[in-house]
């Protein structure tokens, strides 16, 4: 594996002025007419947004979240396939006119534990035990109307091929489009869309890390504290003593590796040793064969732990994405219609409670910054989270970009994210969302080109002896990962 990502790194510069050259631009009529449509559906889109937003379902739970994009794509005539790949949130929109190029675009509609906050520029809680840290309310939304606007034109030009929408659940640790991408959903894409909400306009694209996530549940035997101690076993015990092994390892793993816990269950009272404990860990790094690795050593120091204190531990496997594969002549797609659309303007109003949520934050960057689109480049250092889309990108060409959805300088996963995830100017960054996305889909129809120029490069980068072994190996997905954290 490591191998392929050098080749992939070696390789980055080979395919950009390739990919510029190959595109088949748009005309102009056709342009307007795809932002029009957009601009038409936006206050819907907007209010499918803030449903989503409201809704706040976490990862597997999100029944009326995918519910609301399944009502707005099945009447703007989309076929919808439900429950796929065993999950019953999950589902593929497709609209097909004849045989041609098949065109997908990815939304996603889960929310975070912990993270509930009012629309609002000062933190203000609504009680719930979620929030749209991450935006992934406008995600979905933007994905798609972006997708409703490109059957509208492939029906006013006779456009032969597939437009499909894949509703895709439990980004956040969930991994659902790894299970997607190892039932061969994407397997006839000839590209894959993307875009994520974000602090800026940006159609860079990036290594991301690779990431097994699981929890560890330790058993023990119930005990008064004080009054029978020595009858007892702890399992909080047991959870702590393996942290504490995970914590001395961090020394002696690769630099750049990520180790993230937190215990979910620690017991109920002072005065009982508890009988049940759980951990909940995340392993990341650029190389999908780290993580392995490293996941293995902390499923050892959990054997360890438990033998050491006279408990019982069993391990559940919930999540497992590769790093993103990224691809530079679809980016340069993506970035000449985001500059085409161009950047975000704020109300007054708007720029009032961005100001708001700016005094809460420690990075000031100028709010001006909306109204620009960032210079569009490919970045292999890996750096930052992990994401499911990474499975896909590594079967079919994949690309994405980000808007500003978000109040520049604000943290990921943070309630100055969900309060602009619920807001106008979320839904003004998601907007141009999907006007790029429908507009790079739609060039991508009649650009016969582009698609080669991006399957070879996907080839390229991955090298020719590369055979997808997805990190969430054989299990069914969990569909109960966040019924604790309710």
């Amino acid at each position: 594996m490591k191998r392929l990502l050098m080749a992939a790194a070696a390789s980055a510069a080979l395919f950009g002025a390739a990919g510029a050259a190959a595109a088949g631009e748009l005309p102009r009529a056709q342009t307007t007419e795809i932002i029009s449509a957009v601009d038409r559906n936006a206050e819907q889109l907007g209010d499918t947004a803030l449903k989503i937003w409201s809704f706040a379902e976490m990862g597997y739970l999100e029944t009326q979240s995918s519910a609301a994009l399944k009502d707005d794509l099945r009447g703007a005539g989309f076929t919808i396939t439900e429950g796929v790949a065993g999950m019953p949130t999950a589902f593929v929109a497709s609209f097909k006119n004849g045989t041609g190029p098949i065109i997908g675009v990815l939304a996603e509609y889960d929310a975070l534990p912990g993270l509930s906050q009012g629309a609002v520029s000062h933190q203000e809680s609504l009680g719930a035990a979620a929030g749209h840290g991450c935006g992934h309310n406008l995600f979905g939304a933007a994905s798609a109307h972006a997708a409703i606007a490109v059957k509208a034109w492939m029906q006013a030009h006779n456009i032969k091929g597939e437009i499909r929408v894949y509703g895709t659940p439990a980004e956040e640790g969930g991994s659902a489009k790894a299970f997607m991408t190892r039932d061969g959903l994407f397997n006839d894409l000839d590209v894959a869309l993307h875009w994520h909400p974000g602090s800026s306009n940006s159609a860079s694209q990036g290594t991301t890390k690779a990431n097994i996530s699981g929890k560890f549940r330790f058993y023990g035997t119930a005990a008064h504290a004080s009054g029978a101690p020595h009858l007892g076993r702890s399992a909080l015990d047991a959870v702590e003593s393996m942290n504490n092994m995970v914590n001395m390892m961090r020394e002696h793993i690769p630099d750049g590796t990520r180790i993230h816990y937190v215990i979910t269950d620690g017991g109920k009272a002072p005065n009982v040793v508890p009988a049940y404990a759980e951990s909940y860990y995340y392993v990341r790094d650029g190389d999908p064969d780290v993580v392995r690795s490293v996941m293995e050593r902390v499923q050892k120091a959990a054997e360890g732990a438990a033998m050491g204190t006279g408990t019982r531990v069993e391990f559940q496997q919930i999540g497992g994405v590769f790093s993103m594969m990224p691809n530079e002549a679809l980016m340069h797609v993506m970035d000449r219609n985001l500059h085409r659309v161009g950047g975000i303007s704020w109300t007054p109003e708007e720029v009032a409670f961005a100001e708001g949520i700016q005094k809460t934050l420690t990075s000031q960057v100028p709010l001006s910054s909306v109204g620009e689109i960032q210079p569009a480049a490919i970045h292999m250092d890996g750096a930052g989270g992990s994401t499911d889309v990474s499975d896909v990108s590594w079967v079919v060409p994949t690309v994405g970009l980000s808007t500003a959805t978000f109040v520049p300088g604000s943290a990921g996963h943070s309630w100055q994210n969900t309060a602009a995830a619920g807001s106008s100017i979320g839904v003004k960054g998601a907007v141009t969302a999907a006007k790029t996305l429908a507009l790079t889909a739609a060039e991508l129809f009649i650009s016969p080109d582009t698609i080669r120029a991006a399957k070879a490069e996907l080839n390229q980068r991955r090298g020719p002896d590369f055979v997808y072994q997805p990190l969430i190996g054989d299990a069914p997905p969990p569909l109960d990962y966040r019924l604790s954290a309710k």
